[in-house]
């Protein structure tokens, strides 16, 4: 919810007094929320972090329009494939750093989280140079800042729209994979900690594997629109696989055609980014995060309405991989929706 409402405010910021500083005060509020749950004394202080996370948490927006603003077209989608990259690599490490420093002290993690964002903020005040030129930003209105103004911005144009509904059904099967796969495993091929431990991490060096190395070719080939298609396929047919998979292995085949979907992600950002001028960026893709954010809210929902309602040993028919098969049918609508945009000018 914090998301949702800060996204399109920071955005137009950024469009206004450059990218630099909304995002270097963004990484200060990342840094904050760690502090606040490492010391936190009670429950309370906790959703006060989680809340300044939401607000402060949604740096791609800002670094997306940051790439837009320094990359020629025809590299954005390679240089958002590179972002995407390093949270594929942060999804590895992440974990087993968190775990090996937990097991030291519960709260130290957080420390550790937090000093790390530090850096970051060091780095970006004395290296990160801006880069909105001056002439290309636009006056600032809060009038167009709340979460249904972003919508509408967007719904106004018939290919953001399309991009946006393509956006959210992307959104929708991660949420899902985020929030159920652990059950999953556990019901259907009763893995634990080691064992969902080590397909997490699957899923984050197949994913960086492909950010880095297949999404140049696979956009320089086929453009970013085929590009954004094939990803939908490859993702869709995934997640049938992880519905149904007759046996724990059959997960890994479902994870790397799954890493081959996300080349959808920075083709997708990259045609939305070629859609609006440099003045518009990040307001643009704070709307964006608008989108994700709803879906952040509706898919874990979802999901584990799904999961309980099929995964009981009563229920008719037995599938705890229902919510699997809603995500592939939400990426089946992502395919169509990008599919249309062959008729309009991108």
């Amino acid at each position: 919810l914090a998301q949702l409402f800060a996204s399109p405010v920071l955005g137009a910021l950024s469009d206004r007094f450059g990218r630099r500083p909304v995002l270097l005060a963004r990484i200060a509020g990342i840094a904050a929320n760690y502090l606040l749950l490492a010391w936190a004394p009670s429950l309370g202080w906790i959703y006060l972090g989680r809340l300044l996370a939401g607000a402060t948490s949604a740096n791609v927006a800002t670094a997306s329009a940051y790439i837009a603003d320094v990359t020629p077209e025809a590299l954005r989608a390679r240089r958002f494939g590179l972002v995407s990259a390093t949270f594929g690599v942060g999804f590895v490490l992440g974990p087993a750093l968190g775990g090996w420093l937990g097991a030291i002290d519960l709260r130290l993690p957080f420390v550790i989280a937090a000093a790390l964002a530090a850096a970051n903020l060091l780095y970006g005040l004395f290296v990160l140079p801006e880069s909105l030129a001056p002439e290309n930003r636009r006056p600032f209105a809060w009038r167009g800042t709340s979460p249904v103004a972003a919508l509408r911005t967007l719904a106004a144009d018939a290919v953001l729209r399309r991009l946006a509904l393509a956006w959210s059904c992307q959104w929708l099967g991660l949420g899902t994979l985020q929030t159920v796969f652990v059950l999953y495993t556990g019901a259907r091929f009763g893995w634990g900690p080691p064992q969902n431990g080590m397909a997490l991490a699957v899923v984050g060096i197949s994913g960086a594997l492909v950010q880095t190395l297949l999404v140049r070719p696979v956009t320089q080939r086929l453009g970013e629109r085929r590009a954004a298609l094939v990803g939908y396929l490859a993702s869709g047919a995934s997640y049938v696989v992880l519905a149904l998979a007759p046996a724990g292995w059959v997960i890994y085949p479902a994870i790397v055609g799954n890493a081959l979907g996300q080349i959808a992600v920075p083709a997708a950002r990259a045609m939305v980014s070629m859609r609006v001028g440099p003045q518009r960026q990040g307001s643009t893709f704070g709307a964006l995060s608008v989108v994700e954010g709803l879906t952040a809210i509706v898919s874990p929902m979802l999901a584990s309405a799904l999961f309980s309602v099929f995964a009981r040993p009563d229920a008719v028919p037995h599938l705890p991989g229902a919510p699997f098969l809603l995500a592939a049918a939400a990426f089946l609508v992502a395919f169509s929706t990008i599919r249309g945009l062959r008729r309009l000018s991108i």
